[in-house]
């Protein structure tokens, strides 16, 4: 939607979220959404992530993670606007 304002999102996923594919779950409806961004394991078993794009790109993003699929299940989803990263290309997985 043109007229969708971009935004950030900063992101922790708790629940059945590592070892479970669920960083490229993320990534690849990401990018099928437009958004850019990255996603990341935590020592604490939690998935930090900041996603960028259009508002209701981010929003149908979100919709998903929190659906999961059959391998990974989201018990909770805390988030936090950031500003956005007009220079921000992409979607990477970090280590």
């Amino acid at each position: 939607m043109e007229n969708d304002k971009v935004v950030r999102i900063f992101a922790v996923a708790s629940g059945r979220v590592q070892g479970v594919g669920f960083r490229y779950f993320v990534q690849t409806t990401a990018l099928n959404r437009s958004v850019t961004g990255w996603v990341k394991n935590m020592n604490d078993g939690t998935v930090e992530m900041e996603l960028q794009g259009a508002e209701t790109n981010v929003e149908h993003l979100f919709a998903a993670i929190k659906k999961g699929n059959m391998f990974c299940r989201v018990d909770s989803l805390t988030m936090k606007k950031l500003e956005t990263d007009l220079q921000e290309g992409g979607f990477h997985i970090t280590y």
